[in-house]
This record gives structure tokens, sequence and C-alpha cells, in this order.
């Protein structure tokens, strides 16, 4: 803060709030410190009881602070760094209101000075010398460093709309809903609302143990506001909440909050990115603590602000921590983050997090409405060093998605005796107020028409139509494309989901559809986890070779659009049986039986080579193919839908192992073959640097004169929109092989380095680079060049080839650079072709773009 000698006032608005005991009267403080002069609020101030000496308290980055004054105690001091201290005696009224002005230092009314500014460095700074002292005793101080902890833990997650104004809930629309309008307590500046929308606690008790290194959660009681399951996954929408409201491990060199990582201020490299200042000392519970304040070097890259409270007993270890964020900083759709940490000793005479507290404020804005959610966790009954048996570390009954086990415990649960702290006045009535809710007709109008507009549906009773965006879709063989269907929901039954489609092309004149039923063997809905269902479905329907799509139906309306030649497709015809087990660990089982035929349409046709050099026209491919896939994915993190799972990626791997015989002579199969593949995905988080994902997979098909179609053909992109697991510049069909390896990397920078360039760093743009490589081929059994028992190559409209093999000495490669939070929603990359740029058709660049929400 400049010139900050020499700044005028601060005032300290603070609202009190007193209870009587029966021998001495406890005054619970609360209060706001802002500038008197800018009337902003002043972040970190110190508040000590004076009677004491030994307790206190600081304010948070928006300037509040509670605080507990006993007995007969009623002074308190309030300082800040560059400001005169000033010590305000309190009265004894149970309600009260002061203003308490602070002058700055030295302040003469009539004369400015500069100080000179000093550069800031780490030699020989008694601040980084301290702090380097934290690092080094990090491991000692935290979770890890334990031979064996247990502990009860109380969560609570609250999120709702903030920010309203009176205006807003005065509108006629709301009038049916004013007992939803709760007082916004955080913005004491101008009278508003908020309305809490969710709301969710959870008590367990926890097991750690260092080695084996093993822990175990049983949730003793878990309560929550529940929306209509028919219009919200509330199980899906909790695990999505807790990702974005991460635990905070400060003692780790990583913080992951909103799926970012935030470079601890206590971890290795914390002197590099951060700049760090002794701004105090107190004493706290008869401790010697050092106040130590840190600041980003660069206030657009993900890192913290705020202080630390260290401990002076020769542990150096961290006893309170107020952290924030800077507004510059290049995070997505976050008016504010706060995060207060508080440590305790435990039995050992270890500290232990006791609290943590982390709130988040979301806003399209800086102001005007937005979404504020925070998550408290408190400890207790915390004990060090106390062996259980095995069984008690790692407990053998089925986990949730979260992996957390859920106790048998009775139907009314006294949350009064486990919450540690009773809920505020808004909080204890938002589970009614949701309740309420759910009855009101004009609610249920509202959800109804978001359903449609968000997931493409529209409820009618125990069926839903849709998605609608596939009621209208072109291609060059159907021509316009019509399609009708729907599925099924739980108030028909929970475990048996059935969905049908019909479309009709009016060039091709022929009617498609498909028709599946799933039914779930664990008494379960079939797409909760852990998945345990069979299933059984029949479909006829155009397909393109090479476009394998994720989330997305391939007669989406946006995928009408491509570029280049698009006359490959195929129409097939497919009965399926599969099958599905998940596990304890996140491991899975998937088998299947599949009794496929492939008739080509459009440019595409099967021509069988003929020992004369001439070829036969092939009318149909029929193929029967028995499956067993094996998928191990430790700690994966997923937004559980209703009928679909969204991944939330995490540092874990995740594996995939598939085998697929081909029979032939059974169900009319033509070919006996083995297919072998394997695949590998991790995200590598790169601290300050960003992250990369790295996908690595290999396919091995052994048996001789197997026709092209049933052959790898590698994943073409001939839309304008970057695909991330497809090849952007490769054409439909292009490459085929029996055995491959292929590296596909996505690197984000997370705007480190356009964070340096003064007009980039403005518009919070980020880097993003790809690189994508397949290395393969074709046996010569399988090579139509090489072989008469295989179909020959396709050709284009033009008659050329234009599918083809790699070379021995060849890979397929394209790279790519883009920028990417343009307008906090677009990606938009320039990629170059860098190999077989002969063949027909080849672009060389291409421009794509990709809607990615990012924070």
């Amino acid at each position: 803060m400049k010139n900050s000698y020499f700044r005028y006032i601060f005032l300290v608005l603070a609202t009190f709030t007193f209870a009587t005991f029966s021998f001495a009267q406890n005054i619970k403080l609360t209060g706001k410190i802002k500038d008197g002069n800018t009337l902003e609020a002043i972040p970190y101030a110190s508040i000590q009881i004076l009677e004491t000496a030994s307790s206190g308290t600081s304010s948070n980055e928006r300037g509040e602070f509670t605080l507990t004054l006993t007995g007969g105690k009623r002074k308190i001091r309030v300082t800040s760094v560059g400001y005169e201290a000033r010590e305000v005696e309190l009265s004894t009224d149970e309600e009260q209101y002061e203003q308490v002005f602070l002058y700055a230092q030295n302040a003469i009314e009539t004369v400015t000075v500069k100080p000179p500014k000093l550069k800031y460095s780490n030699k020989n700074n008694p601040a980084v010398e301290l702090i380097r002292q934290v690092i080094a005793h990090r491991d000692e101080n935290r979770l890890s460093g334990q031979e064996y902890v247990e502990y009860n833990q109380y969560e609570k997650i609250i999120l709702g709309l903030s920010n309203l104004s009176e205006k807003f809930k005065n509108r006629k629309i709301f009038k049916n809903y004013q007992f939803l309008f709760q007082q916004d307590t955080a913005n004491t500046d101008v009278p508003s609302y908020m309305i809490p929308a969710f709301m969710e606690e959870k008590y367990s008790k926890n097991y750690y143990r260092k080695n084996p290194k093993t822990s175990n959660q049983i949730v003793i009681a878990q309560k929550q506001a529940d929306f209509d399951p028919k219009f919200v996954d509330n199980a899906g929408m909790s695990n999505y909440f807790k990702r974005l409201y991460d635990e905070v491990e400060i003692y780790d060199n990583n913080v992951t909050i909103l799926t970012n990582q935030f470079l601890s201020p206590i971890a290795n490299s914390a002197p590099t990115f951060y700049r760090f200042y002794i701004t105090d000392t107190l004493e706290v519970d008869n401790e010697k603590l050092v106040e130590l304040s840190f600041f980003p070097r660069n206030k657009n890259d993900l890192l913290f602000k705020g202080k630390l409270l260290i401990t002076l007993d020769g542990q150096y270890a961290v006893k309170h921590a107020y952290m924030s964020t800077n507004k510059e900083i290049n995070l997505n759709f976050v008016r504010g983050l706060d995060i207060e940490l508080a440590f305790g000793k435990d039995n050992k005479n270890k500290y232990y997090l006791n609290k943590s507290s982390l709130e988040i404020d979301f806003a399209l804005t800086g102001k005007g409405k937005g979404i504020r959610g925070k998550r408290v966790i408190m400890l207790n009954d915390y004990n060090s060093g106390t062996e259980r048996p095995d069984s008690v570390y790692s407990m053998k009954t089925l986990p949730v998605s979260s992996n957390q086990v859920i106790a048998t415990t009775a139907k009314e649960v006294d949350w009064n005796t486990l919450r540690p702290e009773p809920l505020s006045e808004g909080e204890s009535v938002v589970y009614q107020n949701i309740e309420g809710l759910q009855n009101m007709s004009s609610f249920k109008r509202v959800m109804d028409i978001s359903a449609l507009l968000l997931a493409g549906y529209k409820q009618l009773g125990p069926v839903e139509v849709g998605p609608v965006n596939t009621f209208y879709s072109y291609n060059p063989v159907e021509g316009l494309r019509l399609r009708v269907g729907g599925r099924t929901t739980e108030q028909l039954s929970e475990r048996f989901y059935a969905e049908a489609y019909g479309a009709y092309g009016t060039n091709d004149q022929r009617w498609k559809y498909f028709v599946s039923g799933t039914y779930a063997l664990n008494k379960k809905s079939p797409y909760k986890f852990p998945q345990h269902y069979l299933r059984v479905s029949a479909s006829y329907d155009t397909k393109i070779p090479g476009q394998n799509l994720e989330f997305i139906q391939e007669d989406n309306i946006l995928l009408s659009f491509k570029r280049g030649e698009n006359q490959t497709y195929l129409y097939n015809n497919e009965y399926k049986l599969d099958y599905k087990a998940e596990f304890e660990g996140n491991f899975a089982i998937t088998s299947g039986l599949k009794i496929w035929k492939q008739t080509p349409a459009g440019v595409l046709a099967y021509r069988q080579l003929q020992p004369d050099g001439s070829t036969q026209l092939i009318e149909s491919l029929n193929t029967t193919e028995l499956s067993l896939g094996l998928r191990w994915a430790p700690k994966e993190q997923f937004y559980q839908g209703k009928n679909y799972r969204t991944p939330i990626v995490n540092e874990f791997p995740i594996f995939n192992l598939q085998y697929t015989a081909g029979l032939k002579g059974i169900f009319n199969g033509e070919y006996n073959y083995h297919n072998f593949s394997a695949g590998a995905f991790k995200r590598f988080y790169l601290s300050q640097l960003g992250y990369a994902d790295v996908n690595l997979d290999g396919t091995y098909i052994l048996g001789n004169n197997v026709p092209y179609p049933l052959l790898t053909i590698h994943r073409a992109n001939q839309t304008y929109a970057y695909q991330l697991a497809s090849y952007n510049l490769m054409n439909f069909m292009e490459f085929v092989s029996d055995h491959h390896a292929s590296l596909q990397v996505q690197y984000y920078m997370n705007g480190f380095i356009f964070n340096k360039v003064p007009l980039l760093k403005k518009l919070k743009l980020r880097e993003v680079f790809s690189f994508k490589g397949i290395y393969g081929g074709l046996r010569d059994a399988n090579n139509p060049n090489l072989s008469n028992g295989v179909y020959d190559w396709q050709r284009n409209t033009d008659g050329a080839i234009s599918s083809y093999t790699f070379s021995e000495d060849t890979p397929y490669m394209e790279a790519s650079v883009g920028v990417a939070n343009i307008f906090k929603i677009l990606r938009v990359d320039a990629v170059r072709r860098l190999t077989y740029l002969d063949h027909p058709n080849a672009p060389t660049w291409g421009v794509r773009a990709r809607i990615k929400f990012d924070f």
C-alpha cells in the first residue's frame, strides 16, 4: 500500500453481541475493519485482548473478525502494519456500536514524504530464513508424518445465490418465495440478500496408518438438503461441490482448489514465487508466535496472499493461516476466495489441523449477483500413536463413489450432539426451506424447463423425451435426418432403464432405430457407483468409420458441418449383450457379445481382391465378437448424473486393457482374429507451470487376411471443433493398422507466459500446446498392397486411394499452439500436420475451436 505512513484514518465497524452467564459475562465481539478514508476493507489486521495478552484474532480478507471475551475482560488492541495501534475500552452493554479510529504512524496532514523504494531480496532476509525453517520441518508437522492417527471429523458445505439487491428481492416473480431470502451478512456495505440453495453435513470417524499407508473413513451420519431426484442428481451434485471446495492441506507443495493447483506458501519453491515479511510478534494461548505476511511476486499467477502465524518452540509449525487471492489472478468466475486454517496440539504435543474454512464467491462480473459457497471442516478427539487392528484401517465394505464407508446407524441422529458448533440462524432453516420449495407447483415448472434447456430432456412422468439437440441434423447420406427418442426414469423403476429412438433420413428414405434395456444386479440404479448391470441392445443406424465421440451423440446438430470429403458411411446393424461390474478401488470388469453387420454407404465400398487382379464388390460384412475389458482408475472422481458420468480429472492415472475375439462360424461371423489393446491416462501437475494430460495407447491384432474394417481405423476429425482424443487434421478412414502405439499430450500453461506480458495479462489468456503421434503399420497378410485375401483400400469420389497404413519409419504427427480462456470459455488452436502431407485432400494447417469452461 503506497504512502502507507501518511494515510489518514482506519475505521473499525463492529457489532457486538453479549451473552450473560451466572458469574461472568462472555462477549462475542464481531466486526469489520475499514479504511476511514476510502471505506475499503482492511484485511489481516490484528485484534488482541489486552487483559490476557494470550489470545486474539485477525480480520479476514474482507476485514471481518470474530472474538470472544470471557469474564471481566473489556479492552482490546487493534493494530495494522504502518499504523498507530489503538486500544478500545468496551462497554458492558448487551448491545453496543463502536467506532474506533486508527491514525497512520507519523501522520502529518500538510506534508507528504515518499519513503524510498527498497528492493526486495531473499538474501539476508529474516522472513525468508523463517519460512525456510517452516519448510524444513514440514514433514514433521503434517498428518502423513505420524505413524497412527484417529479423529472425528465434522464437515459442512453450504451454497447459495448471493449479493441480491432489495429491488431483486421485491420482484413480483418472487412474491411466493420471500421465505427463501436471508440477509447477506458477508456484505455489510449495502443491504443485500442471499438464497441458500444447497447444504450438506457429514460426521465421520477417521483412521490413518503410515506403514503400510492406509486410511479409512466411516461415516456416522450424513444429511443433505435434497432436491427432487427427477430433476437433480443430489449425490452427483454433492460430489461435484466437494471437488470444487476441496480440502486444503497447506503442508502439500500445491493446494488443489477449483481443479487448479495453487502453490502453497510453505512449498519448497515458495521463496521463488512469494515475498515474505515479518509483520508482528504476539502471544496466543501462552505461545509465542511470529506473524509472517506473504504476497505473490506476480499478481496474475495462481498464488495466495495472506498471513501465517508461526510457532517459535522449535517445531516451526503453522498455528494459524489466512489466505486469499488477488483480484488480478488468472482465475475465472471467482470474485473472492478466502481460506482460514487453525491448528491445535494433540496428545503428543504435535500440531494438527483442527479447523479449516474455504469460502469462494463465484460471479460472472466483479459486481452483481453471484454464488457463494463455504466448506468448513472441524476435527475433535484427535489421537496420535494408538495402533489399531488391520481391519480398522482397511474395512472391507462397499464404498460409495468417494471411497467412503457408510456405517449402519439409527435413522434419527441428534445433530446437536455431533456438531462442534451450532448452525447459524440462516443455516438452521435451509433444510426446511428447500423441503418447502419442492412442494410449490411454480418451482416444479421452473425445474422442468431447466431440465429441458440444460439436459435436453422433457420430463413426462416415468419417461423423458430427448435429447432435443438430435431432433434435427444433416449428413450427405441421409440428407435431412429427423429423430425422436426418450428413456425411462426412476419413477418407472430404479433398477431397470430403457432407452430408444427412431430416426428417418429424407435422402436414403430409411428408418433407423435403437432400443436398449439395462437391469441392475445390485438393487440400485445401474448408472450409480458401483455399477453392476446387464444390458441388451439392438440398433440399425449410420456411422462414420473412425469417428468415435465421447459425451456427445454422432447426430448432434453441431456436427452436421464438416470439412473435406464426407462420403464414407456405414449402415450398422448391431445386437449386443453387455455386462459390467465395478469393485472397491475403482476396478471394473466388462464383457460383451456383439453380432455386427456393416453395410457400406455413400462412397464407401468393400472390394475383395481376387487372384486374377480383379475385384469383387462385397455387399456386407458379418462379424461376431466376444470381448473382455479391465479398467482401473484409483481414486477416480466424477460427477454422477442420472444416466451418465462426467469425469473430474485428478492426479491419479487410469488404465485400460481390452481383449476382443472375432468368432468365425458363430452367428454368421466371417473372420477369426484376436485384438489386444491397452491404454493409460495421467494428468501431471507442474505447479506454476500448469499441467499436462498424457494419453498412451496401443493395439496388436492377431489374425491373417483380416479386412481393414475389422482392424484399427484411427480416430479422425473433419469437424471444425478441436477434439481432444481425435486427430484433428486426419481424414476419415485415412489410416488403418493392425498394430500401433500412440502418444497424445495436451499441455496447459495456465497463463504462466501471458501473465508476464503487460497487455496480455489483462485479458487473462492462457497458453495451450498439444502433440499427437501414431507409430504403427500392417503385417503383410493384412496389407492390401501385399495380400489378395483382404479388402482393397478405400477410394474417394475421384477414384483415388484414400486409405493407407503407416510406413515403417514415419509416424503420423500433428501439433498445435493455442490460446485458451478467450471470453473465459473459448479455446482456439492453430493445428499443423507434420507428416503424410502428400495424401489426397490432406490439410497442412487448420484452425480449430473448442468450448471449454475452466476456473
